[in-house]
């Protein structure tokens, strides 16, 4: 597995490298094939900011993508706090592909509705590729959710499709499939 530990505005220490380390490793146990971790440490520069060391962490695993960011007065504390949030969401994941393993209820059952389309000319700003993995519509939400993102695009492994999951307002979870 490779690790990366950043630092942005600060000059990472060994101890505080091998600090992250130690924790962040914790999580392994419950993803399976972790390709990758990323470790970002930051200080954030404004001094009205109180919890001003920033901890990001990014696991790439064969399954879903999980994220997680936190701050505190301390790095130290921060990673604490990630590492924490870190853990909840792999147990999350750990559990929930168990359940889908026993037939999880389809959070899908409502139609999508359409997004009404903004009257000014938008102009694409970022760019972002990524592998599309087939996953069923469930994982598909539950990576979205790790990612804390209001969509997710994925190939549907039942009908081979390009899918898109998103979160309605209302807190529910719509899907939008090919038609034709």
């Amino acid at each position: 597995m490779q690790i990366i530990v950043k630092g942005k505005n600060l000059e990472v220490t060994e101890a505080l490298r091998e600090y992250a380390l130690e924790k962040v490793s914790k999580v392994e146990k419950y993803l399976d094939r972790i390709l990758k971790t990323e470790i970002e440490m930051s200080v954030e520069r404004n001094p009205k900011i109180q919890d001003n060391q920033v901890v990001e962490v990014t696991i790439f695993s064969s399954g879903p993508i999980i994220r997680a960011k936190e701050s505190a007065g301390d790095m130290y504390q921060a990673i604490d706090l990630v590492t924490n949030k870190l853990d909840r969401q792999a147990r999350k994941v750990k559990t929930k592909m168990i359940d889908r393993s026993h037939h999880a209820r389809n959070p899908f059952k409502e139609n999508a509705s359409a997004a009404e389309a903004e009257e000014a000319e938008p102009t694409i700003v970022k760019t972002k590729s990524f592998p599309l993995k087939p996953m069923t519509p469930e994982e598909a939400c539950l990576q979205m959710d790790l990612l804390g993102h209001d969509f997710f695009v994925f190939i549907n492994a039942e009908t081979e499709d390009t899918n898109v999951v998103y979160r309605r307002k209302d807190g529910n979870y719509g899907l939008i499939e090919p038609g034709g």
